[in-house]
């Protein structure tokens, strides 16, 4: 019996030639294996509330979504997720219609983009960007449109060009791909920025995906609009939400979608043969969260402001030339004035030299000379391990 003959054929398809193991994997191992702080990846270094985990523990003794759920998600989360919608922005969505439940944002993107979607299509993309972005987008057989937000010494922010944004759709163009606040460079985009994006999406009539899971996550004088509150946009807009980044339970994998019936339902036929279900206890678990009062809120966003107060300082102390978020929770941090310019050398080398891990924006963009000399760094992580992490970078390049 002879075994497979191998070929010269690559077996990795050539939409997905271009993708390898994600720089996570690559800076979290090389974090473990250094014993480095790990402020590369963006997950909590704490569980969220106390009541929360109780509520999934419940859950799970009650019998309640230990076997499959409802495909579009438990009613109990839909119908909080329809709620938080209303009471934040005034947005009413029917929860068995206009509401659907993922295994996290990341499922929620791919079954939107591989929905709506056809090969040949165009998607304007705000760069740099989450890497699932161009992944899912090559998935669907799409192109890539990237429009590059732009840094801002002088306002310590990065910015989007809206003249740039127009001239990038052309007739082939499908969808806005936005992101606000934006990862990995922490913008918020202003409410001008966003009537803007709608006016030209309705002008050219173009659908909108939003990916919003850091909407809790705003400081300073920032505010989160919602796309889908813009005029003409409440039809055209495929919003996504999660529940990891507002309630520090990453693992627990729970999005959703909110839209039009049209929409959710085109994402529901793709997404059905994804995952099917998951999160079955959680779900009911995250339909509390929602509900908790607005002194949860503001106080996670109060602790995580501090938090960035605290990590900016110590990265302007060591050298860096720091942008400010106004949103999520990473802190982008140029590396020129240190006498460096590649950012993904730079990482690659900072555990043996400072004990640290960041991320370099480089690989977020397509563009990698745009975000070459920019470097991300977590601060969802608890104090002490910003102050020391701190620490040890002023150690490192304070001169």
């Amino acid at each position: 019996m002879t075994g497979m003959t191998a070929t010269a054929r690559p077996f990795l398809n050539r939409r997905l030639a271009e993708f390898g193991t994600t720089v996570f994997a690559e800076m979290s191992a090389l974090a473990l294996r250094t014993g480095s702080l790990n402020l590369g990846q963006g997950f909590p270094d704490t569980d969220g509330p106390e009541e929360i985990r109780e509520a999934a523990v419940r859950a799970l003794r009650d019998g309640r979504g230990n076997q499959y759920p409802p495909g579009p998600g438990v009613p109990e989360l839909r119908t909080a997720i329809a709620e938080h919608q209303r009471r934040r922005y005034g947005l009413t969505f029917d929860p068995d219609t206009e509401v659907l439940v993922t295994a996290g944002a990341t499922e929620a993107i791919a079954a939107t983009l591989l929905a709506l979607l056809e090969p040949g299509d165009e998607v304007v993309a705000l760069e740099p960007y989450y890497d699932s972005y161009a992944a899912c987008i090559a998935m669907a057989g799409a192109t890539r449109v990237p429009v590059t937000l732009r840094p801002d010494p002088g306002q310590a922010r990065f910015r989007l060009d809206l003249d740039e944004l127009r001239d990038a759709v052309t007739d082939r163009t499908r969808l806005l791909l936005i992101n606000t606040p934006h990862n990995p460079t922490g913008t918020v985009l202003t409410r001008e920025e966003l009537t803007a994006i709608a006016g030209l999406a309705v002008e050219r009539d173009l659908l909108v995906v939003t990916d919003e899971v850091y909407e809790h996550l705003v400081f300073d004088e920032a505010e989160h609009v919602p796309v889908a509150t813009l005029p003409g946009m409440r039809d055209r807009t495929v919003t996504i939400g999660s529940a990891g980044k507002t309630f520090s339970f990453t693992g627990w994998k729970v999005g959703w979608v909110t839209g039009s019936p049209e929409l959710v339902t085109a994402v529901r036929s793709a997404k059905q043969y994804l995952t099917y279900v998951a999160s079955g206890p959680f779900q009911y678990a995250v339909a509390e969260a929602l509900a908790l009062p607005d002194a949860y809120f503001d106080a996670f966003r109060a602790d995580m402001l501090a938090k960035r107060d605290l990590l900016a300082a110590g990265l302007t102390e060591a050298g860096f030339a720091v942008y400010r978020p106004a949103g999520t929770y990473f802190v982008t941090a140029d590396i020129r004035p240190l006498g460096e310019s590649d950012g993904i050398t730079f990482c690659r080398a900072l555990p043996e030299r400072a004990g640290v891990v960041a991320i370099p924006n480089a690989v977020f963009y397509d563009r990698r000379e745009a975000g070459a000399p920019f470097v991300r760094f977590a601060f969802c992580k608890r104090t002490e391990v910003l102050a020391d992490a701190a620490e040890r970078l002023r150690g490192a390049f304070a001169r």
